[in-house]
C-alpha cells in the first residue's frame, strides 16, 4: 500500500514529475501553484520543452535525488525500471489522484472503478446530481484531475472520481462509498502480465481506510467470487433490479449492461445520501438531457435502414458482448480487432454462437486474422479485412436492410490509430462513405438518421 501523503506535505521537498501527459501537466500546474520547482522528467519529452530532461539522459539519476516523485497512471509500478530503482532507494513514488483524496471531504466523494462501464456511470451520476441542483466535478480518468488549478476555487456539493486501475495503486485511502462496475482481465502488461494483479489492483479501492460500502455490479461472477476483495459492506446491484423503474427512459441508454451502470449510479448516489435519489420523479427529470459519451455505444447514423453504433472503447470482450447484447433481435454485421494484447477471445466465441439473431463477424488489423481463427473454431461467421473501411462496407453490404453495423473492436486502438476517438473517426467517415453509395444507387439523398 502507498503511504499517505498530501499534496500539501510537498511543500519544502524536492519533487520530481515524472510523466509530462494529461494528468502529469496538471501534476505541473499543482505543484507551481503551491510554489515548488519540479523536476520534469519524461521517457520521451518534447523537443520543443528543454526543461524536461529524458528519462535515458540523466532524468532518470534526477528523479533518484528527489525526496517525493509524482507520476503519471501510465507509468507501470511493476515493469518501468524507473520506477522499480526509485523504490529501491526508498524514494516515495505517488499519483496526482493519491494526492488529493486524504485532504478531500471524502464524505462527498464517489469514487468509480470497473473495467468496463465507470465511465458511463460516473458520467449519469454527475448528470443527475448537477440536474437536481448540485455543483458537481466529474474528474479522475475521466476529464479533468480533481487537484488541477485550472478549476479554480469554486467549492463543489459533490466530487464523483473516475479511477484506473493504473489509479488506484496510487492510493492509500478510500472514500465511504466506492461503485464497481465490471471486472474482466484487461491491462495486463502494466500488471505484470497477471489477471490476478490486475483484479487486486482494480479491487484496492474497496479496502484501503476509510472505504465502508461497494456498490456492485451483482451480474457478475467474477466479482461475486472475490467477495472479501469488496470492503466491509456490499450491496449488489444486478440488470433486473427494480424492473418496473421508468425514471432512466429519458438518459436514452442502449443495452442491459447501460441500465446496471444507471442503477449502480443510482444506489452509490443514495449511499451518500443524496435526498432526491429516492424520489422516481425528480429522478426522471434530472434523467432528461443526458449525453451520451463518444464511442460508447453511441448510434452515429442510419443509412438505407441499418444503424451504425460507435463503440470504439470497447476494448476488451465483456464490453464487445455487452454492445452485442444491445442488439438481441436484429442482424449484427460486428467490426472486431486492433492491438493485440494477449486477450483470449474463448468467451466472445462463446458469446456470439449463443445469439440467435443473425451475426457476421468482419475483422481487422493487426490481430483481427487471429481473432477470425479462434472465432471460426467455434462456428462463428468470420471475415478478415484489410482495414477498417473495407470492414464497414462489407459489413454495411450484409447488415442491409435492417441490421446493425457495430464497431465495439475488444481491442486496443494503438498502432493504426491514434486513439479510440480517431478510430470512432474513421468509422464515421466509412459511414458517410456508404451514405454516398447508396444515394448514388438510389439516386436519393445521403440517408443519414
Amino acid at each position: 500500500m502507498q503511504s499517505t501523503i498530501c499534496w500539501s506535505d510537498l511543500a519544502g521537498r524536492n519533487v520530481g514529475l515524472y510523466g509530462l501527459g494529461r494528468e502529469g501537466r496538471a501534476n505541473l500546474r499543482k505543484c507551481l501553484a503551491l510554489g515548488l520547482d519540479p523536476v520534469l522528467v519524461d521517457d520521451v519529452p518534447a523537443a520543443d520543452d528543454p526543461s524536461v530532461l529524458a528519462t535515458g539522459g540523466g532524468g532518470a539519476a534526477a528523479l533518484l535525488a528527489c525526496d517525493v516523485v509524482v507520476k503519471t497512471p501510465g507509468i507501470s509500478r511493476y515493469t518501468n525500471p524507473t520506477v522499480q530503482k526509485l523504490a529501491a532507494q526508498g524514494v516515495p513514488v505517488v499519483g496526482g489522484l493519491g494526492l488529493w483524496l486524504p485532504e478531500a471531504d471524502r464524505s462527498r466523494v464517489l469514487c468509480v472503478t470497473g473495467t468496463k462501464g465507470k465511465s458511463s456511470t460516473a458520467a449519469i451520476a454527475g448528470h443527475l446530481l448537477g440536474r437536481l441542483g448540485y455543483r458537481c466535478l466529474v474528474g479522475g480518468n475521466i476529464g479533468i484531475p480533481p487537484y488541477d488549478p485550472l478549476l479554480g476555487v469554486e467549492p463543489y456539493d459533490y466530487w464523483v472520481i473516475e479511477v484506473s486501475s493504473y489509479q488506484a495503486t496510487d492510493l492509500a485511502a478510500s472514500p465511504p462509498v466506492v461503485a464497481v462496475t465490471s471486472l474482466h482481465p484487461d491491462h495486463l502488461p502494466w500488471h505484470r502480465g497477471d489477471a490476478e494483479i490486475y483484479y487486486r489492483d482494480k479491487l484496492s479501492l474497496c479496502t484501503r481506510p476509510g472505504a465502508d460500502l461497494t456498490v456492485v455490479n451483482g451480474d457478475s461472477t467474477l466479482l461475486r467470487a472475490r467477495r472479501d476483495q469488496l470492503g466491509p459492506r456490499v450491496e449488489w446491484v444486478c440488470a433486473n433490479h427494480d424492473p418496473s423503474s421508468n425514471w432512466m427512459a429519458p438518459l436514452e441508454l442502449l443495452g442491459e449492461h447501460n441500465r446496471r451502470n444507471a442503477l449502480i449510479a443510482r444506489a452509490a448516489l443514495c449511499a451518500l445520501g443524496v435526498p432526491e435519489t429516492a424520489n422516481e420523479a425528480a429522478l426522471r427529470e434530472a434523467a432528461a438531457g443526458f449525453e451520451h459519451l463518444e464511442s460508447r455505444l453511441h448510434p452515429i447514423g442510419t443509412v438505407g435502414g441499418v444503424l451504425f453504433v460507435d463503440d470504439s472503447l470497447s476494448t476488451n470482450v465483456l464490453p464487445t458482448l455487452a454492445a452485442v447484447d444491445a442488439f438481441p433481435a436484429r442482424p449484427v454485421a460486428l467490426i472486431v480487432g486492433g492491438l493485440s494484447r494477449g486477450i483470449d477471445y474463448a468467451e466472445l466465441a462463446t458469446g456470439l454462437r449463443a445469439r440467435s439473431a443473425p451475426t457476421r463477424v468482419f475483422t481487422i488489423p493487426d490481430n483481427g486474422p487471429h481473432i477470425s481463427s479462434v472465432l471460426r473454431r467455434s462456428d462463428v461467421d468470420a471475415v478478415d479485412c484489410a482495414d477498417l473501411t473495407a470492414a464497414v462496407t462489407r459489413g454495411f453490404s450484409w447488415a442491409a436492410p435492417d441490421g446493425v453495423v457495430l464497431l465495439s473492436p475488444a481491442a486496443a486502438s494503438f498502432g493504426r490509430f491514434i486513439d479510440y476517438r480517431a478510430r470512432g473517426d474513421a468509422f464515421a467517415t466509412a459511414m458517410r462513405a456508404c451514405a454516398v453509395q447508396w444515394n448514388a444507387t438510389r439516386n436519393k439523398q445521403p440517408a443519414i438518421g
